[in-house]
């Protein structure tokens, strides 16, 4: 709940010039959301299995967060590139016809590359370079809001799937009891 907070934050409050306590504000939520969901879930997926394979499940649930966060980072990561040059790209179109005669086709690339190339690009036209610094800044609060609203999606997703797949209390107890009496005949016998 927290994580969607956070990212419903950062989805309504980001803009250019935000006081720094909204961007920490943003990144608390997230981070006690993390951290309230993190070691439950690690718990919960250790727990559900017999003892002799506790490590297996260790490793199991490492393996699920690492490669769910650098997915998620992808995604997030792509929706925000992709916004970024659409937005840049509608502010190159848009430009006068005079100043559209100065952009090559190696500029436009630069430009929709990344916020960096836009950056260096405007290092390279001074007489342009607050027109091309405020255009980036500008594209790259565009293309956040994609990426903010897709991580809220996944979030929604995830509560979803675990209200309605997640195994009730009642099975779980069952489960937890059968994965014991497991355990204690295996310890048992081993004597």
């Amino acid at each position: 709940m927290f994580c969607l907070f956070g990212f419903l934050t950062m989805l309504l409050l980001w803009k250019q010039g935000i006081p720094y306590w909204e961007v920490g504000l943003a990144y608390a939520f997230v981070g006690i959301g993390v951290g309230f969901a993190g070691t439950p879930a690690a718990r919960s997926l250790t727990a559900s299995v017999p003892v002799e394979r506790a490590g297996m499940a260790s490793g199991t649930a490492d393996l699920q967060r690492d490669l769910g966060g650098a997915i998620m980072q992808s995604i997030l990561g792509a929706l925000l590139t992709a916004g970024y040059a659409a937005a840049f790209g509608a502010t190159i179109a848009n430009a006068p016809i005079a100043d559209k005669r100065l952009i090559t086709n190696s500029v436009v690339h630069q430009l929709l590359k990344s916020f960096a190339g836009a950056v260096d690009t405007a290092h390279r036209y001074p007489r342009y370079a607050s027109q091309i610094t405020a255009a980036a800044k500008s594209a790259f609060l565009s293309g956040d809001h994609a990426a903010y609203a897709a991580g809220i999606v996944a979030i929604l997703l995830g509560a979803a799937l675990v209200f309605f797949l997640f195994p009730n209390k009642e099975s779980e107890e069952r489960l937890l009891a059968e994965y014991h009496s497991q355990d204690t005949r295996h310890t048992g016998t081993a004597k």
